[in-house]
C-alpha cells in the first residue's frame, strides 16, 4: 500500500520511526516532512498528506501531532477525507473497515512507539467492509461535505 506520512514538530520522531516500520512491512512511504523539531503548523501538514490521497499518490494517510485531534481536525475539513485519531487496535481497524477511513492520526505525546507500530499496521492492514449498512453511512457522511 501507498502511505503518506506527516507530522508537525511534536510528531516527526515518531513519524520518522513508522516510516521505518511501514517500510520494513512492504509498503511504499511518502515522507511529506516535517524533518527536524523546528516549529510547523499541523494544519499544514494533514492538508499536504491528505491532498496526496486524493489525489491518488497515497492509498492512505499517517499525520502526528501533539495530541492527534488537531490533525485530525484539519485533515478533515479536506473535502474526501475521512480522517480518526486512534490510540489502540480496535479503533484503528474498526474505522476503516465501517467508516472507510482514509487518514490515521496520531498524537505522539498520548502513544508510545511499540503501541503506535501496531495501531498502525492495523489500520493499514484493514478493509472497508463494503456492507450495505457501512456503505450507506459513509453516503451521508459524504453529504455532509456538500
Amino acid at each position: 500500500m501507498r502511505i503518506a506520512l506527516a507530522a508537525d514538530h511534536a510528531g516527526f520522531e515518531l513519524k520518522d520511526h513508522l516510516a521505518k516500520v511501514l517500510a520494513n512491512a512492504g509498503h511504499a512511504v511518502y515522507d511529506f516532512g516535517t524533518h527536524n523539531s523546528d516549529p510547523v503548523d499541523y494544519p499544514d501538514v494533514a492538508a499536504t498528506a491528505s491532498a496526496a490521497v486524493m489525489d491518488g499518490r497515497a492509498e492512505r494517510a499517517v499525520v502526528i501531532c501533539g495530541s492527534g485531534a488537531g490533525a485530525c481536525v484539519a485533515a478533515n475539513k479536506i473535502k474526501g477525507i475521512r480522517a480518526g485519531v486512534a490510540h489502540d487496535t480496535y479503533t484503528a481497524h474498526q474505522m476503516v473497515e465501517h467508516d472507510d477511513v482514509n487518514v490515521l492520526c496520531l498524537g505522539s505525546r498520548v502513544i508510545g512507539e511499540k503501541l503506535a507500530e501496531e495501531v498502525t499496521l492495523a489500520f493499514v492492514a484493514a478493509e472497508f467492509s463494503n456492507e450495505e449498512r457501512h456503505r450507506r453511512r459513509v453516503r451521508k457522511i459524504r453529504d455532509l461535505e456538500g
